[in-house]
């Protein structure tokens, strides 16, 4: 099942062609690319096992690409009038160019098409970058889970949860 339907934006790349920005699922033979992604961008990576997981239980998962360049990707569980983002990430050669939010608008059009009524989702407390982000998409902090994110060894770093009212 496709999260998102394909579309088309030029963008440009190092030769300065324009390339066909589509969505597309997220398999098993592409966690090793994006795993490469996961450790350039965060200190405490997805393992190869929580995206193995992810897809073995058919949790919508996608790849935004760009020709043969992945500029990021979402995880994401429904549940009951509920979605919850388990991962978004935009690659970090791509970042600062609205690529989170055209996924983030891709995730509640296809939530709201889900039934769903609420998007819920967790964030480091330090991630002030991404909580910015989610405040300005209009996302609402709901309270602090304590202790959710491991940080170093014997050291855990509290999340912020955020909901937006679809």
């Amino acid at each position: 099942m496709s999260l998102i339907a394909t579309f088309a934006l030029p963008i440009q790349d190092s030769a300065a062609a324009p390339l066909e920005v589509a969505w597309r699922p997220l398999q098993e033979g592409d966690i090793e690319q994006v795993l490469e992604i996961e450790k350039q961008a965060y200190s405490h990576p997805w393992t190869h096992g929580n995206f193995a997981d992810a897809l073995r239980s058919a949790y919508p998962a996608q790849m935004l690409c760009a020709g043969p360049n992945v500029l990021g990707y979402v995880v994401a569980m429904k549940g009951v009038e509920e979605v919850h983002l388990l991962n978004l990430t935009v690659a970090p050669d791509f970042q600062r160019q609205g690529w989170a939010r055209l996924m983030m608008e891709g995730l509640v059009l296809w939530s709201r098409g889900q039934g769903a009524l609420k998007l819920w989702l967790e964030v480091r407390v330090s991630n002030q970058r991404a909580l910015e982000v989610y405040r300005r998409f209009g996302f609402v902090p709901m309270g602090v889970r304590k202790q959710y994110y491991p940080l170093a060894p014997n050291r855990r770093e509290d999340a912020v949860v955020m909901s937006l009212k679809l």
